[in-house]
Parts: C-alpha cells; sequence; structure tokens
C-alpha cells in the first residue's frame, strides 16, 4: 500500500511568514478540539446536512462545517496539505484576498456536494474542499514548481520532488475516479464518507477564479 504526502513549494520561499494559512490551521484546531469536547451532538449542530440546507435551514453550516474533521487522520492530512499549497498563494494573492477566497472556495465546494446529494441526512463537514480550491490556484498560478513530498511503499519511505501541475493533476484524476464509484451506488442519499464532488468542485473554482483574485490582490 502507498501514499504521497506534499510538504512544501521547493521551487520558490515566501519572503514572509504565512500569517492567514497559520491562522487557518489554528480555528481548524481549535474546532476540532470543541468537537472531540461537544461529541456527536456538536457535530451533528454544526456540520452540513445537505437535507438541511435544500430546506432553506443553517446555511451558516455550510461555513462551520469547513472548519470541522471526522478523525484525528482527517485533520492532519487536510493540513499537512494546507501547509503545503497554502503559504504561496497567500502571497500571491495577500492575507485579506486569500482568507476570502479560501472561505468563497470552502462555500462552492460545500454547494457542490449538496447539489449531488440534496436529499441526503448524511453531515458534510471538513476542509478538503476550500484547501481543494488552493490547489486550484496552485495549478494555474506555479504549475511547473517541484513540490517537496514523502512518497510512501508499505514500510518504506523516501522523499522526492514532483512538479506541481503533475502531482495535482493526478489527485484530480483520483478524485473523479472515485467520484464515479461513489455515483455507481444505488441510493446516494444514504451514501457516507469522503465529499468527492465537493474536491472537484473546489479545485474547479480555484482554477477558474485564481488570476481574478490574484489581480486584486496587486490593484
Amino acid at each position: 500500500m502507498g501514499g504521497l504526502i506534499p510538504l512544501s513549494d521547493a521551487s520558490r520561499q515566501t519572503s514572509r511568514f504565512p500569517a492567514a494559512t497559520a491562522f487557518i490551521i489554528v480555528i481548524n484546531a481549535i474546532v476540532f478540539a470543541l468537537e472531540l469536547a461537544g461529541g456527536d451532538a456538536f457535530v451533528m449542530r454544526w456540520s452540513a446536512i445537505p437535507a438541511d440546507i435544500t430546506a432553506g435551514h443553517h446555511w451558516i453550516n455550510l461555513l462551520s462545517s469547513m472548519f470541522m474533521h471526522a478523525s484525528w487522520s482527517h485533520i492532519i492530512g487536510n493540513m499537512v496539505f494546507l501547509w503545503a499549497f497554502g503559504p504561496e498563494i497567500e502571497e500571491a494573492m495577500g492575507s485579506l484576498h486569500y482568507l476570502i477566497f479560501y472561505l468563497s472556495g470552502g462555500f462552492v465546494a460545500g454547494l457542490f456536494q449538496i447539489a449531488a446529494t440534496p436529499h441526503s441526512t448524511v453531515p458534510s463537514l471538513g476542509a478538503s474542499g476550500a484547501i481543494a480550491a488552493v490547489m486550484g490556484v496552485f495549478l494555474v498560478t506555479y504549475p511547473g514548481d517541484r513540490i517537496k513530498s514523502v512518497w510512501f511503499l508499505g514500510i518504506f519511505a523516501r522523499v522526492t520532488f514532483i512538479p506541481a501541475a503533475l502531482l495535482i493533476g493526478f489527485w484530480f484524476l483520483t478524485q473523479l475516479v472515485n467520484l464515479g464509484a461513489v455515483a455507481s451506488v444505488t441510493d446516494m442519499s444514504k451514501t457516507g464518507g469522503v465529499a468527492y464532488l465537493a474536491h472537484v468542485g473546489g479545485l474547479i473554482f480555484g482554477a477558474v477564479t485564481a488570476r481574478l483574485f490574484e489581480r486584486r490582490a496587486t490593484e
């Protein structure tokens, strides 16, 4: 069993500390601590449940749910990906525009998932959609950058450098493949698990709006 974990952009150095990216990570950690303390009641109250959203209830949960996670591995994995791709995009956009973009990307990604399963009562949560939007911007802005990554194959691990376009492109392809597998389930309203359509929607949103947010940052 193998895996690939991106660590950082080896092709460029940011000129300042990525305060907004660090702030997002801290907020995710705080909310996860609240989840652990509040249990299922907290998750059901603040996660995005498609059936509730389509009924016009708890729209604020599209925001709160993007700071929630289902497990330790879920939050750690997401924050590692955010730290690998976020600092360079924050610098390209500016911290304020980056925060606005991040929240917008997560919101749009959530809408993609709800559109796919509008009657589902399965809670939807996680920062993956917003992080996918950041990756979409990275794909457009720095496709040739080499991403320092750790490649795992069984018990063996190796540090390698992979072009951003290849790494993100492969990741996006796996989301499409997994989305097709989920779509083959007859009753999608009862299908839980990873919100692959949110990942796809987030990355598309990021790729399409990348230049718009960067222009605003430089005006």
